[in-house]
């Protein structure tokens, strides 16, 4: 793969069907994945991606209702940012208003027009305008919203570090981002058909965050394959960086570590996919479980609160 952009981004929520109806009813992404927690099975994992679950187009949550709020601060993520066609802008705006996410409109250090918004529970999001941004070719969701107007996929993340210039080296010498030079701390990768910005900052004396709902938990970035995903672990840890090892997912394999900076990110292939287990018309309609769970299937479902219908 030539660039190492946004693989997908998982956070937190104590209210999962508020939650649900946020992303699928205002912001118009399909729920492609209703599964559980590998780790912890008495949660549910929600993806919401494109129309097919598009690798690079997904937002993920966990469901911990009994965890506290998010606690900004080094080591988090602060904003999550999705691409949206520019003239649908204004469009976005007075719907995020509707909605009760308080909109604002300002430009990013690079110049791109751009709404930044909170979901119910403080995320913080933005969409930004990709007109001039390379690639997004994705499937857009158009359930709820049209195509001229709906969200593309995510550009990018910004990082609260507690060493950023450690951090740096992780983005430039193992996932091979550029510094934009004369900014204050954005890095930039692209090839072809895809793009990715990452806004780094500095927490100028803020204390260490600690993830809660309203807050990101990580942020993937793509790979290929396997091959490829042993090529990065070898560097990762050839820096000094512990890893967990290779995990499988079933939809996709993964190697994860914490950046010196503090945020934990994942590395994660572009594939099998979430259509290993259902046909795509029907993403996001049952619960699935990857084979080593569905022996648990009986005992998963009774622990699992029922989500609202979003028919």
């Amino acid at each position: 793969m030539g660039a190492h952009t946004i693989h997908h981004v998982t956070a937190v929520t104590a209210q999962i069907g508020q939650n649900l109806e946020f992303y699928t009813q205002t912001l118009g992404l399909r729920l492609v994945k209703k599964s559980v927690n590998q780790d912890d099975v008495s949660a549910y994992h929600l993806f919401y991606a494109d129309a097919v679950g598009s690798p690079g187009t997904d937002m993920t949550f966990f469901d911990w209702p009994t965890i506290g709020a998010n606690s900004p601060g080094a080591g988090t993520v602060s904003l999550t940012s999705f691409r949206v066609p520019g003239e649908s802008l204004e469009w976005w705006e007075a719907r995020l208003e509707a909605a009760g996410a308080f909109p604002e409109t300002d430009r990013d250090e690079l110049g791109r027009a751009r709404v930044q918004f909170t979901d119910p529970e403080g995320q913080r999001l933005e969409l930004v305008d990709d007109f001039k941004i390379p690639g997004g070719s994705s499937n857009p969701w158009t359930d709820r919203v049209p195509a001229e107007r709906a969200v593309r996929g995510i550009v990018g993340v910004d990082l609260v570090s507690a060493r950023p210039t450690a951090t740096s080296r992780v983005l430039t010498e193992i996932l091979g981002y550029t510094f934009v030079p004369g900014s204050e701390g954005t890095f930039e990768t692209s090839d072809d058909d895809h793009y990715a910005c990452i806004r780094l900052y500095d927490p100028e004396g803020q204390r260490v965050g600690r993830v809660g709902a309203g807050g990101v938990h990580h942020v993937a970035f793509r790979v290929s394959d396997d091959d490829e995903l042993s090529e990065l672990q070898a560097k990762v840890e050839a820096a000094g960086l512990s890893t967990s090892g290779y995990v499988d997912r079933f939809y996709f394999h993964s190697v994860y570590f914490r950046e010196p900076g503090g945020v934990l990110f994942e590395l994660a292939t572009d594939g099998p996919g979430f259509a290993s287990d259902e046909a795509v018309e029907d993403l996001g309609r049952h619960l699935a479980l990857p084979p080593f769970l569905e022996p648990n299937r009986q005992a998963i479902e009774a622990g699992l609160k029922p989500l609202p219908s979003m028919a």
